[in-house]
């Protein structure tokens, strides 16, 4: 690919550690049955040994992702990564341990009148979002208080699906959620270390052109029960470890059952990982 002209669209994705190599296995089986455009990955902590599996399914680029001592700090700095790392005039980046049930070409087309595609987290309202806070206190009030520019409408949306296009004013959203992500590390002793309060900052400050897409490009079975969706689901997000059948079915050839099997013994071990029960 030449490096001087962005290819039209693509997807990327992020790898750290050999914990989610087997979901990634997954995660390329399933866009290569619908898909032929080119995926990156953001990789690193994986033996350079295990990169030929990986590429096994074509047009796969590895790029090594920004190194952390702490793995999952070191997995937030590669999504904060995405905008500079994407070789793409328009880009899907979707968690490795998402599943795709069916072609998303739409996607691709819905961003040539936007900057940004995303979905809402199951519990979309930030001043209810209790999962970023590492102590029991006013939600709101105490993202606001480490500088986080939210409001009462502010919206927490699902970082394992994001859509983006090429331009100026997304390149602006991506430095603004390094900008707010760096104030969420600042501040570990009320926050966790996650990235949607930072990336909702970001869109506040920012406001991009942005589509909100339905769930049903970024569907976690595990919380079914809170969905009202009338269509079929397109993008399984599997809530690792917890993946339905119907996604492993997508999935599964010769190939992915060897790495399967080889995982039980060279893989870190996941007693509950369903990828294992068979």
């Amino acid at each position: 690919m030449n490096s001087n002209k962005l290819a039209v669209k693509g997807f990327i994705t992020i790898l750290i550690g050999l914990y989610s190599f087997q979901d990634c296995i997954h995660f390329l089986a399933s866009v290569r049955k619908f898909h032929r455009e080119p995926i990156i990955i953001l990789i690193d902590r994986v033996p350079l040994i295990l990169y030929p599996l990986l590429q096994v399914f074509g047009n796969v680029i590895l790029k090594p992702a920004p190194s952390h001592e702490n793995p999952v700090l070191a997995s937030r700095l590669a999504k904060l990564a995405l905008y500079r790392e994407s070789l793409f005039e328009k880009t899907i980046y979707m968690d490795c341990d998402i599943c795709l049930l069916s072609p998303i070409d739409e996607v691709f087309d819905f961003l040539d009148g936007v900057d940004l595609l995303v979905t809402e987290d199951v519990q979309p309202a930030i001043a209810k979002a209790a999962n970023l806070l590492r102590v029991k206190q006013d939600i709101l009030s105490t993202l606001q208080s480490v500088g986080l520019p939210l409001n009462e409408s502010s919206i927490q949306y699902n970082g394992g699906f994001i859509a983006f296009t090429k331009s100026s004013k997304t390149q602006e959203l991506f430095t603004n959620f390094k900008k707010y992500f760096e104030m969420v590390v600042a501040h570990q002793n009320v926050l966790l270390l996650k990235d949607q309060g930072a990336f909702a900052s970001a869109v506040e400050s920012v406001k991009p052109k942005m589509t909100t897409l339905s769930p049903v490009y970024n569907y976690l079975d595990k919380w079914k029960e809170i969905y009202a969706i009338d269509k079929p689901i397109k993008v399984m997000h599997c809530t690792y470890p917890y993946r339905p059948q119907y996604a492993k079915n997508v999935t599964r050839s010769l190939f992915t059952r060897i790495v399967d099997r080889t995982a039980k013994i060279f893989l870190p071990n996941q007693l509950n990982n369903p990828w294992r029960l068979k």
